[in-house]
């Protein structure tokens, strides 16, 4: 009687987020890099206070703000693959030391008005372009610590909702800190946070060192590889950016009160971490990179469907539902860039999905700008949500032909 029980306490356990956390060294690293990327969720807003408060101008204030995220976005790849290169101690820590000292520089320069906004605008290009890529790091020693690949999928999942969470929370926390000083100090907080959590980060043993360089992995066929799930990405951020300025038009023109804007913002963002840790928690057995065409259909389907609201409660719930396949989506676009990349390669395949999302986000949000007021709403929530859908087409595998003898 005592073989089965053997063989039965022999067996691996079920994968849970729990067991995630009981991975050697997950607790300590995971909790260092969330809190270096709660910087992220503070210092846009921060920004954008602090430069208002000292040119008096929105104009100049959207500029850095948007020159700020076009250094971030545009040099992601290329500063992951300092990593993929140099290891993360080597790599991280004076980026994200030079990146803090530039934000403390954005500080003094905003802390009382009459600053050049030339002055401004550079140094927030400047700290834009070291931004730290903690989120593909962390998503690339994910694969390192995991080796199964369905505790890997809840690990990416429990990773995706408390990232979800840390932009939520990183605005609410500026609110609060801008109502006892000045809006430069979120730019401070910014900074302690990033410094002291890669700092942390990089002190765990979890963190490999350098890799050697495959001979086999060429760049190009690397970026080929990634077209599914940086097309998706895309997608997802072009009709997500989209989806905030038309909740915004929708609750102006039915004449709703705008306060509650954020809280039908905030359905989205409950959604999204619902439909993430449903989605960790399904032992899918379909391939992954139909799992992220699906995803994206359902997403554009419903950004589509909502065009049909009646009221913002009905409105509401659609948003909510939406939510549900973000997650999930951008997930599995990060799970299909993991094992399509090589293993020196990683962090910069993460990179190039996190770059698609927020590209995609700022080019949704100018396009979708334009469109509110051109076109009727309805049109808009058919086109944000037709963009999901045809980045799922474009991502979807192809059909060989039969060849003819």
């Amino acid at each position: 009687m005592s073989a089965p029980t053997a063989q039965h306490s022999a067996l691996p356990p079920r994968p849970s987020y729990g067991a995630v956390l009981r991975v050697p060294y997950v607790r300590r690293a995971f909790t260092a890099a969330l809190t270096a990327r709660l910087s992220y969720g503070t210092v846009s807003l921060a920004l954008l206070l602090s430069v208002t408060r000292a040119t008096g101008s929105y104009a100049v204030s959207g500029a850095v703000l948007s020159l700020f995220g076009a250094a971030s976005v545009l040099l992601m790849p290329l500063r992951a693959s300092l990593i993929d290169r140099h290891g993360a101690r080597r790599a991280l820590r004076p980026m994200a030391t030079l990146y803090g000292a530039l934000l403390c520089t954005l500080a003094a320069l905003t802390w009382r008005q009459g600053a050049p906004s030339a002055l401004i605008a550079t140094a927030a290009a400047l700290a834009g372009a070291c931004t730290p890529p903690l989120g593909p790091t962390m998503r690339a020693l994910w694969s390192e610590l995991v080796e199964d690949r369905a505790l890997l999928q809840r690990a990416y999942s429990l990773d995706g909702v408390a990232e979800e969470l840390l932009y939520v929370s990183g605005p609410a926390l500026i609110g609060v800190l801008a109502g006892f000083t000045r809006p430069a100090a979120g730019l401070l907080l910014s900074a302690l946070l990033i410094v002291a959590g890669t700092w942390a980060f990089t002190a765990s043993p979890a963190l490999p060192g350098p890799r050697p360089r495959q001979r086999t992995a060429r760049p190009s066929g690397v970026v080929r590889g990634l077209l599914a799930p940086v097309a998706v990405a895309a997608g997802v951020g072009l009709s997500l950016s989209g989806l905030d300025l038309l909740v915004m038009a929708f609750t102006a023109q039915h004449a709703y009160d705008p306060a509650l804007v954020p809280w039908v913002l905030g359905a989205l963002s409950a959604g999204s971490a619902v439909g993430g840790l449903l989605n960790g928690a399904v032992p899918w057995r379909m391939p992954a990179r139909t799992r992220l065409c699906r995803f994206a259909v359902a997403l554009g389907l419903v950004i589509a469907a909502a065009a049909l609201a009646p009221d913002l409660w009905t409105l509401t719930a659609a948003v909510t539902l939406a939510g549900a396949f973000i997650a999930p989506s951008l997930t599995t676009a990060y799970l299909l860039a993991d094992e399509l990349a090589p293993t020196d390669a990683r962090t910069r395949a993460g990179a190039w999905v996190n770059a698609a999302v927020n590209a995609g986000s700022s080019t949704g949000a100018l396009l979708t700008g334009l469109l509110i007021g051109a076109v009727p709403l309805g049109i808009c929530f058919l086109l944000a949500g037709g963009v999901a859908i045809a980045s799922a087409f474009a991502a979807g595998p192809r059909r060989r032909r039969p060849s003819r003898r």
